[in-house]
């Protein structure tokens, strides 16, 4: 009677679970179709699709960017499909304590693959809870990743794992003992250790064994009742929807979802837009509410797992802003599940207006359909101006993502909507957006001071001559150098521009610049939410450089090297572009340039964001290094693809930065750690946002005078020109 009873009690609670778990997908399906229509290169091509998801999961990549954390994830994610024949296993032992599956129920195999993998997923999921409890916000407070997510969710979800998997030792333990285990004790020890103890009298065995099998069955099948009523329980969902996001995710190659800013498309989502033609009634500019992202992008609120990778990456979040990637994730998730239910019922303020006395259960269903993505509290908006302005597009929470989450995706598009449809944004960005549209460049400076460091540049004790583009490149030029608004107009930045032309010129690279006919990229503009403005910058770019000829590029800026190589092509401007110091390194290698001189330095060098995360260039810069005598080099704590941003991009740079920490303060911090004579960079913004942050330590006697920020093109000249440091000092400064 107690093997029939356990049975139809738990097939009852399967019948149940299943059903509501399909119900439950169906209502997400339904949720996340609410958003627009996405490009259609996301849909293909399948194989390569498949195999780059399969290749993501299985490889589990991301998730051992923390080895041991990604290990331990690893086995419990294989424990679920593989397990599942215990689960089968169990719903026939509440029947029967002697039930075996067909077939493989005495393969040694099978026992023993059962027997280690559920060894390692309990002992997985015992280091990541004891992982989460010595981490979490109670003893760490802001400096826990695990800050903003919702703790109930995920110590249910790791109880689940522990007392599923605890089970399934029991019961094999028990039918070691009852002497019903076919397989032999090297295959199965914890099994067989179990078995030694446990009482092998079947009539007390058997009925523990339907016990636990019910109890087995029905945490189980509660696991699956509980996420069905928890739609925005990502951690429960995530294992199920993952493989799905990765599988949409913008590159089908499997890199993250950085270089190129995504493309505003039009009311199809089948193509650009075209502001000539485009509808702000129809074509969606940015997002202003739920219905603006899309599908992708809902479906990516939805698969968020409150990791906290990301925000324990993201410099605002760092340095004591509101800005949290996973909270802004979260929220749009709250509000999408919170505000999709009335849109699919087809309600809008018209059907409140003829209905008005429809109830929702105390739900103010018209505040809800109004409220504003981005918005003060007064404003009820989900997002607050202050966390999405924080943002400096530095991509580590794209990075880090195990989900392929488009955090600055789902950003720019708010911000879009902010600056061309609400008008409302920071009110230092509109200077600059003004000196965009009236001088291309972010300074207002006039056109012909474009050219003054080439006068400069060839009024110096070595004079270089550089050839300005007239109308056509020279046949015999290899490289267009593409100077940038920071390396023409920036005093700083200057420098590290007469560094890389004398480099090229002693290498005998034939390099010409367009002067006066080089307009700012745009990506200060695109970065802020104004591609019209950016637009305008880059089809005027363009179309000089095509009737130009050019067809390579070195560029010094890392923000225009990744404008140039990767979204330029989206408005026809297709060239092979280089960075500054990938050249510069190669042409070390070549021997072409040879560095001399020592410079006897303590070096740590900072990884510009749209250079090295954005664009994986990491290599060049410190090769570069390596091949000058004496530099001794040591790395900051946060380095490569965990580097930490100066604070400049996303358009920060012409934003004041109110609250906290200075982002840039906080990077001299760490670098004044490794006690270096020298920070180099290999990016003009990064240079005048570490050099600043330097100069207020200097003026409160916390880094030493001599200390100074340089690009790497600097150090290469000074040992190739066999210039002492001192000798350098001097140059710079009857230059500056």
């Amino acid at each position: 009677m107690l093997y029939l009873t356990l049975g139809i009690i738990t097939s009852v609670f399967a019948v149940v679970a299943f059903t509501m778990f399909g119900l439950a997908i169906r209502q997400i399906v339904r949720t996340v179709g609410v958003g627009r229509a996405v490009e259609p290169e996301r849909k293909g091509p399948f194989g390569q699709r498949l195999t780059m998801t399969l290749i993501e999961i299985i490889g589990h990549g991301r998730m051992l960017k923390r080895p041991w954390i990604g290990v331990a994830h690893w086995f419990v994610m294989v424990s679920f499909p593989l397990l599942v024949f215990t689960v089968i296993e169990a719903q026939g032992e509440v029947f029967d304590p002697h039930f075996k599956l067909p077939l493989i129920y005495d393969w040694t195999l099978y026992g023993l693959a059962i027997e280690f993998i559920a060894a390692a997923s309990l002992a997985g999921i015992v280091g990541l809870t004891v992982y989460r409890l010595l981490n979490g916000p109670r003893r760490k407070g802001r400096q826990s990743r695990f800050t903003n997510s919702r703790h109930w969710t995920a110590y249910y979800v790791e109880a689940y794992l522990w007392g599923l998997l605890i089970s399934i030792f029991v019961i094999r333990g028990f039918k070691s003992a009852m002497g019903d285990f076919p397989f032999p004790a090297w295959a199965t020890p914890i099994s067989s250790g179990l078995g030694a103890i446990l009482p092998g009298d079947p009539a007390i065995a058997e009925p523990a064994i339907a016990l636990v099998a019910a109890f087995k069955l029905i945490i189980s099948y509660l696991f699956f009742v509980v996420i069905a009523r928890v739609l925005t329980m990502g951690i429960g969902w995530h294992r199920f929807l993952a493989p799905v996001n990765i599988y949409f995710k913008r590159n089908a190659d499997g890199s993250p979802t950085l270089g190129a800013a995504k493309q505003m498309m039009d009311k199809s989502g089948t193509k650009p837009l075209d502001f000539e033609e485009a509808d702000p009634d129809e074509d969606p500019f940015g997002a202003g509410k739920l219905e603006d992202f899309t599908w992708k992008g809902l479906l990516d609120f939805t698969t968020c797992t409150e990791c906290g990778r990301c925000q324990s990456q993201c410099p605002a979040w760092n340095t004591g802003k509101p800005l949290s990637p996973k909270k802004v994730i979260l929220d749009l998730q709250a509000h999408a599940y919170e505000k999709a239910p009335y849109l699919l019922q087809g309600i809008t303020e018209e059907t409140l207006a003829e209905k008005p006395d429809d109830s929702h259960a105390g739900v103010d269903v018209l505040a809800l359909l109004n409220r504003p993505l981005v918005g003060t509290e007064e404003e009820n908006g989900v997002i607050h101006p202050d966390e999405l302005w924080a943002c400096t597009n530095c991509g580590a929470c794209v990075e880090q993502c195990p989900v392929d989450i488009e955090h600055i995706d789902h950003i720019l598009d708010m911000r879009r909507y902010q600056v061309m449809v609400e008008s409302n944004f920071p009110s230092e960005a509109n200077t600059l957006l003004k000196n965009l549209e009236n001088k291309a460049n972010p300074w207002g400076m006039a056109e012909d001071r474009r050219m003054d460091w080439i006068e400069e540049l060839a009024s110096q004790e070595n004079p270089v001559e550089v050839q300005v583009v007239d109308d056509k490149l020279p046949e015999d030029t290899e490289y267009l150098f593409w100077v940038g608004c920071a390396g023409a107009l920036e005093d700083r930045a200057k420098k590290t521009t007469k560094a890389i032309a004398e480099l090229l010129d002693i290498a005998g690279v034939k390099f010409a610049v367009l002067g006066g006919m080089e307009a700012c990229t745009g990506d200060p503009a695109r970065r802020l939410g104004m591609e019209y403005v950016f637009q305008m910058l880059a089809q005027q770019n363009v179309e000089t450089l095509n009737e130009a000829g050019v067809t390579k590029i070195v560029a010094s800026c890392p923000h225009c090297f990744n404008t140039l190589a990767n979204e330029y092509p989206q408005l026809g401007g297709t060239y092979e572009v280089v960075h500054h110091s990938q050249l510069l390194a190669r042409l070390v290698d070549e021997g072409r340039l040879t560095p001399v001189s020592s410079v006897d330095e303590n070096i740590t060098y900072h990884d510009p964001c749209f250079l090295g995360r954005h664009n994986k260039v990491y290599t060049p810069p410190r090769d570069i290094m390596a091949q000058v005598p004496g530099v001794k080099t040591q790395e900051m704590h946060r380095h490569k693809e965990r580097g930490f941003c100066c604070g400049a991009g996303g358009a920060r740079m012409w934003m004041e930065e109110r609250i906290g920490k200075r982002i840039n303060t906080e990077r001299v911090d760490e670098a004044l750690t490794t006690n270096p004579d020298t920070v180099s960079t290999a990016c003009p913004f990064c240079q005048v946002m570490l050099g600043d942050a330097i100069n207020e330590k200097k003026s409160q006697g916390e880094a030493k005078e001599s200390l100074e920020v340089v690009d790497v093109s600097q150090l290469l000249l000074r040992s190739v020109r066999g210039e002492t440091p001192k000798e350098t000092a001097e140059t710079a400064d009857a230059q500056g």
